[in-house]
């Protein structure tokens, strides 16, 4: 018998019984499907990431600053950062310290109390992308802060959508607000990024002159730095220029650190890379699972089928013949389940990421989500399927082959 004949075999075993066909195919079908979908969400999510990142620019580095020792001559001054700037420009095109906090906002009557408020200076806002640096967000009206603004720290802001929308009914541009009892004002306002903005959101957040936020404050040092460098290509060695001015200031390697957009996303993506892994390794329990319910279910086949395999080798058929018999049954039973798998995998997968997709989407500022299973996730997951299969089918497929032929057509 070849292995054609075999095959046809194995599908007519398996329209007989549909039933217990399913059933023996189900572990298969939820393990195939559950890897299916976890590595078509996790691509999802690498893609969003990678596109966030080609957003914000990988020539973005940030610098965290944390040393300052006890006295002045420790303390490090943004000038000395736009210094560094200056007599770098091979590598470094721009910084801008960043400065976050919240403060007691208002127009007229109307308190805004959980608004996030950023101290940066005119560098956060990139022309040729025309977006900020730290979020990708864009200008909707009015322009971003100049550097005028900053160097004679101007009373000015860029604000968000939601507090023009609640503060100013859509009419911001050169009114004025209250930051903290000092008037602002309104020089840009931001475009919406979430379809229903709320307080506290994305959407509801400032702009203002670095030195200004520091003053509103009461703060008198930046400890988050932003730069860019000339290029992509440029950002490691912006990274040592930066840390070895860092290590002469600080005379300590603990004081501070410095870490690339590029660095930052491959680091995520590892987390994220080790995560799906462990979530797959979870899944695949239920192929294991799968696997032994068609070892199982094959032991009783064999068991059914003993005076079929006696009169077959009573007409000649080899061991050899009866194993791959029942190894290709298994492992048909096995590639019919990986492929339902594949399917249901798939439709589920679309599906949430349809569902999922529109929040994740707001939360990077518009990144698009697609969590479609690509051709590598569905050929391993087949390949699996039926590896499964043949493994689990080799022992019973074994046990026909041995059964001795004067015996088996005594079976009753």
């Amino acid at each position: 018998m070849n292995v054609t004949q075999s095959f046809r075999l194995a599908l007519k075993s398996l329209v007989t019984s549909k039933m217990r066909s399913l059933l023996t195919m189900l572990g298969i079908i939820i393990g195939v499907a559950a890897v299916i979908i976890i590595i078509s969400l996790g691509n999802g999510l690498q893609g969003m990431i990678d596109e966030q990142v080609d957003k914000l620019g990988i020539n973005t580095i940030m610098t965290y600053t944390w040393g300052r020792g006890d006295g002045s001559t420790m303390d490090l001054d943004p000038k000395d950062m736009y210094r560094l700037v200056e007599e770098n420009p091979q590598v470094l095109s721009g910084v801008s310290p960043y400065v976050s906090f919240q403060a007691a906002i208002r127009k007229g009557d109307d308190k805004f109390d959980k608004t996030s408020l950023y101290g940066v200076s005119e560098v956060m806002f990139n022309p040729n992308t025309g977006a900020t640096i730290d979020g990708g967000e864009r200008i909707a009206q009015g322009r971003f802060l100049s550097y005028l603004d900053v160097e004679r720290r101007q009373p000015v802001c860029v604000i968000g959508a939601y507090l023009a929308q609640e503060g100013f009914g859509g009419d911001a541009l050169g009114k004025k607000l209250s930051i903290n009892g000092a008037s602002y004002t309104v020089i840009g306002v931001l475009e919406q990024i979430r379809e229903s903005m709320d307080k506290g959101g994305p959407d509801d957040q400032i702009y203002l002159p670095y030195e200004n936020a520091l003053e509103l404050m009461g703060a008198r040092y930046v400890t988050l730095y932003m730069f860019t460098s000339t290029s992509g290509a440029t950002a490691g060695a912006a990274k040592e220029v930066i840390n070895a001015f860092l290590l002469n200031h600080f005379q300590d390697p603990d004081a501070y650190y410095t870490q690339t957009m590029e660095e930052q996303a491959a680091m995520i993506n590892t987390m994220m890379g080790v995560a799906m892994g462990v979530l797959v390794a979870i899944a695949a329990i239920s192929l294991v699972v799968g696997g032994i319910g068609i070892m199982n279910i094959m032991l009783v086949s064999v068991t059914e089928r003993t005076r079929e395999i006696g009169i077959r080798k009573s007409l000649g058929a080899k061991r050899r013949d009866i194993r791959m018999q029942f190894i290709i049954e298994a492992g048909t039973t096995s590639a019919i389940g990986g492929v339902l798998g594949i399917a249901f995998g798939g439709l589920l997968a679309t599906a949430l990421g349809s569902l999922f997709g529109g929040m994740l989407s707001a939360q990077m500022n518009g990144a698009t989500f697609s969590a479609t299973p690509n051709l590598e996730a569905i050929a391993v997951s087949f390949g699996v399927s039926v590896g499964i299969g043949v493994l689990f089918g080799y022992l019973p497929a074994n046990k026909a082959a041995k059964l001795n032929p004067i015996d088996a057509l005594r079976y009753d």
